[in-house]
Order: structure tokens, then sequence, then C-alpha cells
């Protein structure tokens, strides 16, 4: 079911974003009177459509071939490679009978509504849930590092108190881009000493393998004291009477400081009983529990009682700057990711991820419109990054040889403009097998 739930999603985001995108192109065309011959959700390929319909002189419609959306606009080189109109005289409706400043906007358009499409919804979100976090200074007991995080020298019960010499506010800024794009400086606290711990710049390759993730540099809760905040009705700790506010010192002898300790160690004793070392006010007690056969005795340790989030919340207006520097931190951390991986420090199989993964990592298997917004708004701004990418065929191919023309003066050839076509084609579609390879790979994997 969660398999439906993520695809659903997918479908759904990528549909009002592909449709929103086609219609800053269709919009703009039609506004400096070029002529758009046809509107179509997924690409129509070799003539074949779920649905169409015309209205005026454009045909709109829903194609079978789920790898975007597409506007046909009268005299352009385009996906359509329609050279036999490209070979009529022109006409003053079509796209080359105008102006190059125009053209370049009619292929900005659509980049243009993806951009505020993703502050718009960023906006919104900031203005109806505010912005929910850990102060960094409410987190008493440190840091949980996984394997990874260990690796590079972080301990149990860090500290870190500033990145790149900057005062860590928030605790989930230990994961954020600042911090796993690497080359980055940790400054931090290990009991009465202050230390620098540098993040490597090949970071997101190791968190980007198979069985690892984010959790396996530094967990997004931070550690919890032993102290029992629930005890389960019925379950082995209540039968022995363990109560609520009890902190456990040790297993078997063991010492415990952390909740993660407990967890870890317990399970190992399934279907045995256990010595607890019991801390209950200024009574030191030792106690038997059994541990059922899930490793498990029923007790709980509740993160909101030991560390308290904080909620700011937006007016309208004041939500706006908010919402757009989301948008901008989506954009520049795509063109930083692109950066490492043209400079060999980023994998391009770690870097790139498909509709796969987007619907497993981004969208995920539960329905909450609050990240499904979320998840769109960023795929919004990414797709506004990679369609400006100087690739032919892409909006951006198309955009530097516009700035070609205008500083030549003169428009480039057709011939070329199809090579060009035909070139960025090959290179998509490349790129296309890749990241569905890809993904299909991480998912056998994981």
């Amino acid at each position: 079911m969660s398999g439906l739930i993520m695809a659903a999603q997918l479908l759904l985001g990528l549909s009002i974003l592909v449709i929103l995108h086609e219609l800053g192109h269709f919009l703009a065309a039609r506004a400096f009177g070029i002529k758009v011959e046809k509107f179509y959700l997924f690409f129509d390929a070799w003539g074949v459509k779920l649905f169409s319909f015309k209205k005026g002189d454009c045909e709109y419609g829903i194609g079978w071939l789920p790898l975007g959306g597409y506007v046909k606009i009268a005299g352009m080189i385009d996906e359509s490679m329609d050279t036999e109109q490209m070979n009529q005289p022109a006409q003053p409706w079509e796209f080359r009978s105008k102006p190059a400043w125009q053209r370049l906007i009619v292929m900005l358009g659509g980049v243009i509504v993806n951009v505020v499409v993703g502050i718009l919804i960023f906006w919104m979100l900031t203005f109806k849930y505010g912005e929910t976090f850990i102060p960094n200074s409410a987190v008493q007991n440190g840091i949980n590092p996984g394997s990874i995080g260990k690796e590079i020298g972080l301990q149990k019960g860090d500290k870190v108190i500033a990145i790149n010499g900057n005062k860590v506010i928030r605790f989930d800024e230990l994961v954020s881009s600042k911090v796993l794009l690497g080359n980055t400086n940790l400054t931090v606290i290990r009991g009465d000493r202050t230390l620098d711990i540098k993040v490597p710049e090949n970071i997101l390759n190791r968190i980007s393998e198979p069985d690892m993730g984010i959790e396996s540099f530094i967990s997004r809760m931070p550690l919890l004291s032993t102290r029992i905040d629930s005890i389960v009705a019925g379950k082995t700790a209540e039968k022995a009477g363990l109560k609520k506010g009890d902190k456990i010192t040790s297993v078997n002898g063991i010492p415990m400081k952390y909740d993660v300790d407990f967890r870890s160690i317990v399970p190992k004793y399934k279907g045995k009983t256990v010595d607890l070392g019991i801390d209950r006010g200024t009574e030191k007690l030792s106690v038997k529990v059994p541990v059922d056969t899930s490793g498990t005795v029923g007790i709980a340790f509740i993160p909101t009682s030991q560390i308290k989030e904080e909620t700011i919340n937006y007016g309208l207006f004041a939500s706006l700057p908010i919402g757009a520097t989301q948008a901008w931190k989506v954009f520049s951390d795509n063109g930083k990711g692109i950066w490492k991986v043209l400079t060999g420090k980023i994998q391009a199989n770690k870097a790139f991820s498909g509709p796969v993964e987007i619907a497993r990592k981004v969208y995920g298997g539960e329905w909450v419109w609050a990240r499904f917004w979320a998840s769109t708004g960023f795929i919004s701004i990414a797709l506004a990054f990679m369609n400006l990418l100087p690739i032919p065929a892409l909006d951006g191919g198309h955009v530097v040889f516009l700035v070609v023309e205008m500083i030549k003066g003169k428009p480039l050839g057709d011939k070329f403009m199809e090579r060009a076509q035909m070139v960025g084609f090959v290179l998509l579609l490349s790129l296309m097998v890749f990241v569905l390879g890809n993904d299909i790979f991480k998912a056998i994997m994981h």
C-alpha cells in the first residue's frame, strides 16, 4: 500500500509542476502573439495519446509516456523536430519571427513559474505551520553519531556548538546541506574540552551508500537520558514494579547513560531476565525484569518530556521572506551539489535521484499533506534549476543560444539548432536511463 501512496504522490506532484511549467511557456508565447499548437501533459510519442481536445488553434491532451510534458510552439526547433514547418517561410505569428528578447522570455517562462510556485508553497506552509525546531541550546545530552559520524571522530554525547565558526541555533542544522555538502568544520564540546572536527568533502558519497543514510552520520534526534517517561500496561516492566520517573543506571551491571544504550543492549536478552539498576529519588534499587520474546520490557523514553521544541509563527507577509529564503536554499544547494559532481567531489550515482528515489525518499509511503506540499515545493525549485542547465533541448540550452544570438546580432543556423537539439535529446535520454537504473539498483540494495 505504501508503494501505491508513493507513486500517487509522485504522479500528482509532478503532474502539477509539469502543467504549471508548460503553462509558463504557453502564457508567455500567447502574450507575444505566438501560436501554440499543442499543450500536453506527458509525451504523445509516435502520436499515441490518452486524451485530447482542441480549443481554438491549440490541441490540449495527455500523452502515454510520463516523462514530463511540452508545448509545441509554432516556428521553434523543439522536441517535435518539425523540420517541415521550419522549411516554410516564417510567419508573423511564429516563434522565429519574434525579437530575441521576446523569445528569451518565452523560454524562461517555465522556469519563472516553477520558482514562483516553489516560493508560494514554502510561503503558505510557513504561514500555516510556522517553523518548529529543537533549539540546540535545549540539547542536554548531546548527539548520537552513527557509524560514519564515529569514523570522522564524533562521539556519543558530543555537543556541536558551531558550524564553520557560526553558532548552531537549531539542532537540525547538523544534518543540513551546510554540513552534508562537506568540507565543513564542526566545533564540538566533549566534557571539558573544545575540539574541531572536519567533515570530509565526500561525506555524501558515504551517506548515500546502501543501508546508510542521514542516521549513519548523526541521528536527527538528540540523545535522551534513561529516565522512564511511561510504562506500558500489562508489560513486564509494570509487573516488576517500575515507575514513571525511574532512572535506569545499569543493565546486568553494565552502566546505562542514554536511551540508545538501553535500546541496544536489552534486545540481546530476549526471553531472559535482566537486573536493572534504578535511581528512584533518593533510593537506589535493583529490579529484576523479564525481557519478552520481542526484546522489550514495556517502557518508553518520550523525547517531548526531555527536549522542548520551539515553534515560531509568522503572519502572512512575514512568512514571505522565510519562504523565499527556503526556496533559494534549495536552488543554491542544487547548484553546489552539481558543482561537486563536476569537480569529482561527489559521485554522480550518489548525487542524482530519479522517480523511484523521489517517491521513496522525498514523498514517502504515508500521505501527509504538509509533507506532500513541502516535497512538491522542493521539486519545483529543483526542476527550475535543472531546466536552467545549458543543455540543448532544455530551457537553459535555448537560453544560451538566444544570448549568443543577441551578442552576435543574428540567429544561429537551423541546421546547427537541429543537431544541437538531437545532441540534447541523446544526453537527456542517457541521463534518464542512468538515474532510473541507479534508482532500481538502490531499491534492490535497500
